[in-house]
């Protein structure tokens, strides 16, 4: 399967790699972000016209919905990657309501408002497409410091599998990865040095995986050559959540 993908926080990290190895498949990426100037530099790396990139908010339903309504109106639309994240590691007791229902907008909230704009369109056209939501370990288990960013996560892999069987009989499959520790800018800002050689000490191949690790693993669920994965949370953590005792 190729065509146009919507890639959100397409700018940077685990969206701007997806986006490059998606390019180099074949596809037609179009990146979404926050930032205009972060979306023409990231233009200009990966050869795309200045057009292919739109800022916006993900939680802005309206713009969503103008944005995907362009973008059809050029080519079919084949995939979303729904990646566009914010995160905190802060204990629940620091923890303030705007920062929780920030998390919640972004994370939880804009997948859901770009899957379904998506969602409306192919069932409309009676197209099949693929939905891959970039959820996190975090929303698998019960980390320290993620109440806010761990609940959001958890809450996109519940509806990832509500979605995967809603839209799964007219052959639109969705499904997430859950990354573990990921050498991303997200992770350089929140992750202090205590919590580094945690994930090192924990993580049984002893390392943060790279942005265009997980890229690979959602530039497969794209493709045909995962045509009956569905509804499937695909852990990309170094052995992570399956880990037993190591010493």
């Amino acid at each position: 399967m190729s065509g146009a993908a919507i890639i959100t926080g397409g700018a940077s990290g685990i969206g701007f790699e997806t986006a490059r190895i998606l390019k180099e498949r074949g596809w037609s990426p179009c990146l979404v972000d926050l930032r205009r100037d972060a979306l023409d530099e990231a233009c200009e790396k990966l050869g795309l016209p200045r057009e292919a990139a739109f800022a916006l908010n993900v939680a802005d339903e309206a713009a969503v919905e103008e944005v995907v309504a362009e973008i059809i109106s050029r080519e079919r639309l084949a995939g979303i990657v729904n990646c566009a994240g914010i995160g905190a590691d802060k204990p629940l007791t620091e923890t303030s309501v705007d920062e929780f229902r920030r998390i919640i907008e972004v994370n939880l909230t804009g997948t859901f408002i770009v899957s379904r704009a998506a969602a409306r369109h192919w069932l409309a056209k009676g197209e099949q497409g693929v939905i891959v939501n970039i959820s996190s370990i975090s929303g698998m288990i019960g980390n320290k410091g993620r109440s806010a960013y761990g609940a959001s996560k958890g809450a996109v892999n519940t509806m990832t599998m509500v979605l995967a069987n809603e839209l799964g009989p007219a052959g639109i499959r969705v499904n997430a990865v859950a990354p573990g520790p990921i050498n991303t800018a997200l992770a350089r800002a929140i992750h202090t040095h205590d919590v580094r050689q945690q994930w090192h000490a924990r993580v049984p191949l002893r390392r943060y995986g790279e942005p265009h690790e997980i890229a690979r693993v959602v530039a497969f669920l794209l493709s045909d050559e995962a045509s009956y994965v569905n509804g499937h949370i695909l852990a990309a953590d170094g052995g992570f959540v399956t880990a037993g005792l190591a010493n």
